[in-house]
């Protein structure tokens, strides 16, 4: 089981909602969190409320800004990557620019964060990864052009660490939660299904982090129901469609 007290972890997307309640965790279990987003004023306000925390604003868009964050920062236990992006989008009301901003914040700034974590990951013979994905990343669904497909590809990327990495040392989970309630929820118009705090989500968040184990898909029985919703057949799933 792992314990986070004397150990750094770096939190990306720690301003707001899931990231920032797991920030109060994290500093209440005695680790170091280094606190990242784009918000500095947000991140400031949290750092107050923690006893030992660093700032660190960043924009994971901006390549470089992700390579000076990662060699100011120094050397880490852990690296969470939870920054999101979401905007609620049918095929037939398509926005380019709000497609591209959530494939760049959900995946591809995974992809710049991890490209100068891991590398001294391996090479030290320890690191652990910590990747928050989606309920979402598992099948297409209605009004998720954007934000499904980002989420499907962060879940690929963490498969394929978790084949690569073993025997290094190295540690990759994957959190999927489904609903939470934050300001990026707040933009859906339907009903969520089983829609959990912040604070109770982060638990769960917390719970995987002790553990070796890969996946963890929550709340359940709705996350059950996700997933078997990839086993049903195209013509069920598509039925009058």
């Amino acid at each position: 089981m792992t314990h986070f007290s004397g150990k750094t972890y770096w939190l990306i997307g720690a301003s707001e909602g899931l990231g920032r309640a797991l920030a109060k965790r994290l500093d209440e279990e005695g680790a170091r969190v280094i606190l990242s987003a784009r918000n500095a004023d947000r991140l400031e306000q949290l750092r107050g409320d923690l006893n030992d925390a660093q700032v660190v604003p960043l924009d994971v868009t901006d390549t470089d800004a992700v390579r000076n964050a990662a060699a100011t920062i120094g050397l880490l236990d852990g690296v969470i990557y939870n920054a999101g992006a979401y905007e609620p989008m049918r095929a037939t009301e398509w926005d380019s620019d709000a497609a591209l901003r959530m494939s760049d914040v959900n995946f591809t700034g995974a992809l710049r964060v991890l490209g100068e974590v891991v590398p001294g990951f391996v090479q030290n013979g320890q690191g652990d990864i910590t990747l928050v994905g989606s309920l979402a990343g598992y099948r297409g669904l209605p009004a998720a052009i954007g934000y499904g497909a980002s989420k499907a590809a962060l879940v690929s990327l963490a498969e394929t660490m978790r084949f690569d990495l073993k025997g290094t040392g190295v540690t990759v989970r994957l959190v999927n939660p489904g609903f939470i309630k934050t300001r990026l929820t707040e933009k859906n118009s339907f009903r969520m299904p089983m829609l959990m705090t912040p604070e109770a989500a982060a638990e769960r968040v917390l719970s995987a982090m002790r553990k070796r184990r890969f996946r963890t898909d929550f709340p359940a029985p709705f996350s059950w129901a996700i997933r078997c919703v990839e086993y049903l057949p195209d013509i069920l799933v598509y039925r009058g469609k």
